[in-house]
């Protein structure tokens, strides 16, 4: 019986081991370069494609994912920029709430929208604590969600911030620096949020270089989510996806 997207995430966490996603925004890819990207990420090992973005103006998104599933098995799930995101085509789909703002439509006002189409989807469903995290430059995120971000020096906010979220019922706490971020999450507060949860913790945003995702996983993180960085060099994966990997699993 095949397990469901969450329980290979939480059996990953209590196993230690560290996972590898690359993240995917419709926009930016066509048939050409996703061929690519998917085979690169085939050879690299990647766990996860993280499919989505702030806009999706394209209608790409279903493509994207069909060819996903046509080249190979890596599991695909979708990470919404708004209801409209959604596709039968993915394995899972994380459902969003911005716990770090106070935007009442993107704590519950979005999903009541999108619940019917989500829930006639049969997609697996993740409820997802957002948080994103100031990364030194406005990026697309904070500019849609009409939210300020944590500042990135101010650990305990973002740490109690997390421990609300998983407390309120939140499946994964997802912090994000945003596309385009100057500067990643640093580790110390990677450390202080992951040793405050015990859910699984995705990190994204900023990450350009290998020895940023192995030391954010060093800190705590389960998931390292990259995107900005391999549009500009897709052969980064096979870097990225081996520091991730490298991280020794404790006994």
């Amino acid at each position: 019986m095949t397990k469901g997207i969450y329980n290979s995430l939480t059996e990953r966490k209590h196993l230690g081991k560290k996972s590898f996603a690359v993240l995917i925004d419709p926009d930016k890819v066509n048939d050409h370069n996703m061929e690519q990207l998917i085979q690169l990420s085939v050879n690299a090992g990647v766990d996860y494609f993280f499919v989505g973005g702030s806009l999706v103006i394209s209608s790409y998104l279903d493509e994207c994912l069909q060819l996903i599933k046509k080249q190979c098995s890596i599991p695909t799930i979708l990470f919404p920029g708004s209801p409209n995101q959604v596709s039968k085509y993915a394995d899972a789909l994380l459902y969003l709430s911005l716990i770090s703002g106070r935007n009442a439509d993107l704590l519950i006002g979005q999903h009541v929208i999108s619940a019917p189409v989500v829930k006639k989807s049969g997609l697996e469903v993740m409820p997802t604590g957002y948080m994103v995290i100031d990364g030194g430059a406005p990026t697309t995120v904070s500019y849609i969600s009409n939210a300020t971000p944590i500042p990135a020096d101010k650990n305990e906010i973002a740490m109690c911030t997390a421990m609300a979220g998983e407390m309120l019922g939140m499946k994964l706490i997802y912090m994000d620096a945003g596309s385009g971020a100057k500067r990643a999450i640093t580790e110390d507060m990677i450390a202080k949020v992951s040793r405050s949860i015990e859910v699984p913790l995705i990190i994204g945003g900023g990450i350009i270089e290998p020895e940023k995702a192995y030391l954010n996983c060093k800190a705590g993180a389960d998931v390292i989510v990259v995107g900005n960085a391999i549009e500009k060099d897709p052969h980064l994966i096979k870097e990225m996806a081996a520091a991730v990997h490298s991280v020794p699993v404790k006994a």
